[in-house]
Order: C-alpha cells, then sequence, then structure tokens
C-alpha cells in the first residue's frame, strides 16, 4: 500500500526529475563557454595527467569503499530509509566541513590535499546511501551508478542532462555496460567535477579566509550530493514498480 510519506516523495522526485532535463540557461551557458575556452589552452598533457590522476584515485577509492561497506539486507518502509540516509548524509557533512576546515587553515598545500580527501569522503557517502537503498556495492554495476551519480551532482547543466538520460531505466540499460571499468568516460568525468567545483575551491587557497570558505563549501557540496543519491536511488525504485 502507498503511504502518504510515499506520495510526497513522489512529488518531490517528479519535480528533481523535470529540474534535471532543464536545459541550461544563458548565464550557465556563458560559463560553460569560458571554461571551455580555459581547458582548450591547457595543453594535452596535462589534461592527460589529470585524468590519469583522477580516474587511479577513484578507481582506488571505489575499490576500499567496496571492501569497507556492507550490503545491507534489512528491507525497510521507504520513511524508514530515509531517515537512515538523511542521518548519514549528516555525518558525512559534518565531517567533510571539519576536514575542509583543517585543510583551509593549512595554506596552499594542505588546501590542495582536500581535493583527494573530499573525493573519499563522497564516494563512500554514496556506498552507504547505495547500501541503505539495499543496493549491492560489490556489483560492477552498481559502482558504476554511483560515478552517474557523482557526475550527476557536480557537472554543467548539459551535461548533467546527457547524465541523467543515461541513468533512466538503468537496470536494463547496465546489462549492455562493458566489463572493464577504464571504459567509463574518465576525460569528461574529471574534466566537469573540476570546472564545477573549481572557483568554490580556489577561495579556500586564501589566508585568513581559507578555514571558513572549505567548512561552508565542503558542507554543501555533500549536502547536495546526498541529496543527488537521494533522489537517483528514488527514481531506480520507482522503475522497478510494476
Amino acid at each position: 500500500m502507498t503511504t502518504t510519506y510515499e506520495h510526497i516523495m513522489m512529488r518531490e522526485l517528479q519535480t528533481w526529475q523535470r529540474k534535471m532535463m532543464r536545459r541550461p540557461g544563458i548565464l550557465n551557458r556563458l560559463s560553460k563557454s569560458a571554461q571551455d575556452k580555459i581547458n582548450s589552452i591547457i595543453p594535452e598533457k596535462v589534461h592527460q595527467v589529470i585524468t590519469t590522476t583522477i580516474k587511479q584515485m577513484i578507481r582506488g577509492v571505489l575499490f576500499g569503499a567496496k571492501l569497507t561497506t556492507r550490503n545491507n539486507k534489512t528491507r525497510l518502509a521507504l520513511i524508514e530509509t530515509d531517515r537512515k540516509v538523511e542521518e548519514t548524509i549528516k555525518k558525512y557533512r559534518t565531517t567533510a566541513a571539519a576536514e575542509g576546515a583543517i585543510t583551509g587553515a593549512g595554506g596552499i598545500l594542505l588546501g590542495l590535499a582536500d581535493f583527494p580527501l573530499l573525493i573519499a569522503i563522497k564516494i563512500k557517502l554514496l556506498f552507504e546511501i547505495a547500501s541503505l537503498y539495499g543496493f549491492p556495492v560489490n556489483d560492477y554495476r552498481e559502482r558504476v551508478y554511483i560515478l552517474h551519480i557523482f557526475q550527476l551532482a557536480f557537472s554543467s547543466a548539459q551535461h548533467r542532462r546527457n547524465v541523467f538520460m543515461e541513468m533512466k531505466n538503468w537496470d536494463e540499460k547496465s546489462k549492455s555496460l562493458p566489463a572493464d571499468i577504464n571504459q567509463f568516460e574518465w576525460r569528461s568525468f574529471q574534466q566537469e567535477y573540476r570546472d564545477y567545483i573549481d572557483l568554490a575551491k580556489l577561495a579556500q587557497l586564501i589566508p585568513l579566509i581559507g578555514a571558513p570558505v572549505g567548512a561552508v563549501v565542503n558542507y554543501r557540496l555533500i549536502r547536495k550530493l546526498g541529496f543527488t543519491a537521494k533522489m537517483a536511488y528514488h527514481m531506480r525504485k520507482a522503475e522497478a514498480q510494476p
């Protein structure tokens, strides 16, 4: 039987889906165009190094998170699962804010260390949310879905729309996924993510304001990622219903 809470969440899901399908506005297109111009100036070898670095970093975090996250076999009502998910997001928001404040207060060197640390926090959060909703994180296809959620949260409007379309009817589409995660589109993944957070995170390297900026930015990034993951798994469950 569908509960009042599930009705409310379905309306929220539908609102979110419309937002994901929204075409980029003028300001978004101008910002993306400027960022693309900057990226075109950066030497190709630099892009290759960044792509390889992020790929290896993410793959390491994915493997580690897989080992430390248990598959959840307990099935709860949606309201109870969502409550646990919100508690988990709150915990990771606090952790990320503290990490951002510490690295932001430490100047440029510690500020640079924030990048891999924050990625690790984000991926681990996604693994825990996936497990709470009952999806097996030891399944390669679920880990690819996690990377799609990551992109959905931290991409330009145009790329976000494309990623969202890839995630629709995932259970069916995932059957045709390549067997090797190396075939994932790492170049666009790292470029979209870097473009999304560059301006916000650069302020974290400025003395005196680095600590509060790092705390606030990390808090908001985790909040956004957590909500995106929640909606993405609500969509999966809605699609699975007869």
